[in-house]
């Protein structure tokens, strides 16, 4: 087990180190890390950015936008949250697994003296308020999980910046984003920095994991990494992408997340279709966009088409007949 020591505050950048680890670094069945980012917006792979953030008021206060690689809902960092990536070989399962990686979070918040809980899909609470919400990737039976946690985050900022809408709010059963979450200071007995709480979470790992190691980029390391944050993670494409052309959208949430699809129907046939939400996922969501083109728009022919394949693997914790009503009912 490895951890990579990451004082860069770059989003961007931030983003496709945790990428570089991910999807290079397999020799080593977990690694983990920590790492923090200036004032930004980060939405998840699947989502809509334009209808996720105040737009207005990101630009005016200089928040950064980025896109990760895995699924779920966006979320706002300051330089007081606390991000961490553990990153793990492990046989995939039917259903993302959040809870076991939250464990080192849970623990050394109790060492502190704080109770937090894991609740619903894959939030962590203190006294039913979210402090952190976590979000995972899958490539070929390996697992990068990642949570930010709400350390002394400016919560007014958060409520603008992020434009949450409405049905999600009520899902929650309350009535506002500030409402809801919560930041871990207010609630540790003795006050610490954002510096010394990271400092307390590796101190648990190193202790219940006494073989990690520091892992130390190499020159070309560092210069792929830089160059995926370029060429990548700051570009407008990945970050905002193109809607397609449409004449039919439509939203529903469900237990396990929202879908929004967007399609552009022709002669009552399906020309092009895209999905959006904050679902998890584990394929290539390109592959049932194509599958559905030139497909009748009616319940029982986008069943027809689905139905040979497994739908969870794109859509963690959905049925077909979800996906179905999503698109058509």
């Amino acid at each position: 087990m490895i951890y990579v020591v990451n004082n860069s505050n770059n989003p961007a950048y931030n983003i496709a180190l945790e990428e570089y680890c991910f999807k290079n670094l397999k020799e080593y069945d977990q690694i983990f890390i920590l790492w923090i980012n200036e004032p930004t917006i980060v939405v998840g792979k699947y989502q809509n950015t334009i209808e996720e953030i105040n737009s207005e008021y990101t630009k005016k206060n200089g928040i950064h936008v980025v896109r990760r690689i895995s699924g779920g809902g966006a979320v706002y960092h300051d330089l007081n949250n606390l991000n961490y990536t553990i990153i793990s070989n492990t046989n995939k399962g039917e259903e993302f697994n959040f809870k076991e990686f939250s464990i080192p979070v849970i623990e050394t918040l109790k060492e502190l003296g704080v109770k937090a809980e894991f609740t619903g899909r894959n939030d962590l609470e203190i006294d039913g308020q979210k402090f952190c919400g976590n979000a995972q990737a899958y490539i070929k039976g390996r697992v990068m999980h990642h949570g930010c946690l709400l350390f002394n985050v400016d919560l007014s900022v958060l409520g603008e910046a992020l434009k949450v809408s409405k049905d999600k709010i009520e899902s929650k059963g309350v009535k506002s984003v500030r409402s809801r979450v919560t930041n871990i200071l207010p609630h540790l007995k003795e006050k610490i920095t954002i510096k010394e709480f990271a400092d307390k979470l590796m101190e648990y790992m190193k202790k219940h994991y006494p073989e990690i190691k520091e892992y130390k980029f190499n020159e070309e390391e560092l210069a792929i990494i830089k160059k995926n944050s370029l060429e990548k993670h700051s570009s407008w494409d990945w970050v905002y992408g193109e809607s397609p052309e449409y004449n039919i959208t439509r939203g529903k949430r469900f237990p396990y997340g929202k879908i929004q699809i967007f399609a552009n129907v022709v002669n009552s046939k399906i020309k092009n279709i895209k999905f959006y939400g904050d679902f998890f996922g584990v394929k290539d969501l390109t592959e049932i966009e194509e599958k559905l083109i030139d497909t009748k728009y009616t319940t029982e022919d986008i069943k027809g088409k689905l139905k040979d394949i497994d739908i969870k693997e794109y859509f963690a914790g959905f049925s077909l007949d979800e996906i179905v009503e999503a698109i058509v009912e």
